[in-house]
């Protein structure tokens, strides 16, 4: 069980996924050696993984929040077919496993129908489906991330770590080039790559691949993910929250629900519920506090349905195994 240093270097990632093991120990209160030590354990035991992402707008894609009801005895081949395919991410089963809820990175244009028939295996299996639009993601920049596992810093720590972060341009994003590909490959593999690895696997200079990273992530097309096993960290209930809100309280009510700690994505989206809610909580008794008393203290929220999760396949960038996390 990870103790309150791992939790610090968790949480220091958190503010900075690419952040020195100085810097790291310095917050966590331990050396660079036992920072980069206890983090190499983490990432070896499938706890967590540093990924770096490319923005599906870079490259005209939009995301579809979908919801899938199948016969229980082929939810399985159809969830694990889903979770191959690299255009469809955060895949769970929930519903006592007759419901996958995933997400499906394809361009806004699209068909409802074309976006289920090209990716959805075994059709016949499908009883029910509703494909909803992800119209914004909350957050800062537009990213949530769910850290309540413990290990608070001060506000001077976070003010180190978040000192070199890119300022993000606003309006539309870039995308990567062809030449971009290793670099991104390696970067989905392991986040905190050196610049050096990166210039061996690009076959670029380390500066050229300096001034690529700055381009990418300041223009949006990059940004980086700590993908974490609430499990291993002692979070064994993972809910998924569909809020109806009013239109004039829909922005604030999201922000305010994806600065919570138990909340690990919060987002806008149509259909009958406008706004998606990812929790992640110790117990059954610890989510009910949660919802009655830091959602209940939310004013806005007119209705709401819950999807307990009982089972995760895959997250941002990382596929779950045996109760370890390990690259899509």
């Amino acid at each position: 069980m990870a103790d309150e240093i791992d939790r610090r270097i968790l949480r220091a990632l958190h503010y900075s996924p690419r952040a020195s093991f100085r810097l790291i120990g310095e917050v966590a209160g331990v050396s660079e050696q036992t920072a980069a030590r206890r983090y190499q354990a983490l990432r070896r035991e499938g706890v967590m993984r540093v990924v770096g992402l490319v923005n599906p707008e870079a490259h005209g894609l939009a995301r579809w929040i979908t919801r899938i009801r199948c016969r229980p005895d082929r939810v399985s081949p159809l969830a694990d077919a889903l979770t191959r395919r690299s255009d469809i991410a955060y895949v769970g089963l929930a519903s006592g496993g007759s419901e996958i809820i995933c997400m499906i990175n394809s361009p806004v244009e699209a068909p409802h129908d074309d976006i289920l028939l090209r990716r959805l295996p075994k059709a016949d299996s499908v009883l029910d489906v509703s494909i909803d639009l992800l119209i914004h993601p909350f957050g800062t920049g537009g990213h949530s991330e769910w850290s309540g596992y413990g290990g608070r810093l001060t506000p001077g720590q976070v003010a180190r770590l978040t000192a070199d972060r890119p300022s993000v341009a606003d309006g539309p994003h870039p995308p990567p080039t062809a030449e971009d590909t290793p670099l991104l490959d390696a970067l989905a593999e392991d986040g905190r790559t050196t610049h050096t690895r990166l210039a061996e696997v690009t076959g670029w200079s380390k500066a050229r691949v300096a001034r690529r990273l700055e381009a990418l992530e300041s223009s949006g097309a990059l940004s980086y993910d700590v993908d974490l096993l609430p499990e291993r960290l002692g979070h064994h209930l993972n809910a998924t929250l569909w809020l109806r809100v009013a239109p004039a309280r829909l922005h604030r009510v999201g922000e305010e629900l994806a600065g919570h700690d138990e909340v690990a994505f919060a987002g806008a989206m149509s259909g009958d519920h406008n706004i998606m809610v990812i929790v992640t909580c110790r117990d059954a008794e610890d989510f009910y506090r949660y919802l009655t008393i830091r959602v209940a203290a939310v004013p806005g929220i007119d209705a709401y349905s819950v999807s307990i999760r009982v089972r995760r396949l895959k997250q941002a960038a990382s596929l779950i195994a045996h109760g370890r996390l390990i690259p899509a």
